[in-house]
């Protein structure tokens, strides 16, 4: 069982990864796919995004070769930061075994990426921490446009998510 990543062009560049997946089949895993990107911050950090929940999850991007086999320990931090239950932590952990690389390919997400890369920033200098975790937990409080008429933001679209899952 493995889960896509869609990197962007600098992202790719750094991780030069053997295959690319054209088109990126989506992952098993209750979240699905993910899209990354490379924020050129002193220490480079990687912010990936998922798919259908728009969560950000903010990590450091060295050594970027290996990123996809840090990620999901990084997720499962991030997810209990939210108070996920352990099963579903669990759950998504155990369909990502391994990864593929893909192209971005839903402008929409691409947008949103952009849009936290910038938010990140700011949040970063405004309140004077480098704290990745506090970041992520701060950016997935963000309205965002393509959850405006179910969710609004991440932190509740992953709960959304989770609650549909137990049912």
């Amino acid at each position: 069982m493995s889960y896509v990543i869609h990197c962007t062009k600098k992202l790719l560049e750094r991780i030069k990864p053997s295959t690319i997946t054209v088109g990126g089949a989506s992952g098993r895993s209750l979240l699905g796919n993910w899209y990354a990107t490379a924020l050129f911050w002193k220490p480079q950090v990687a912010l990936l995004v998922n798919e259908k929940t728009l969560l950000p999850v903010l990590m450091p991007l060295a050594p970027a070769a290996d990123l996809a086999t840090r990620f999901p320990a990084h997720l499962a931090t991030v997810l209990a930061a939210h108070d996920m239950p352990q099963q579903f932590i669990d759950h998504e952990l155990a369909q990502m075994n391994g990864v593929q690389y893909a192209k971005t390919s839903n402008r929409s997400v691409v947008g949103i990426m952009n849009e936290f890369s910038y938010l990140a920033e700011g949040y970063r200098e405004h309140l004077e921490t480098n704290d990745l975790l506090a970041l992520s937990l701060k950016l997935s409080k963000t309205p965002c446009g393509p959850l405006y008429k179910t969710a609004i933001s991440p932190d509740r679209a992953l709960q959304h998510r989770v609650a549909a899952s137990e049912n």
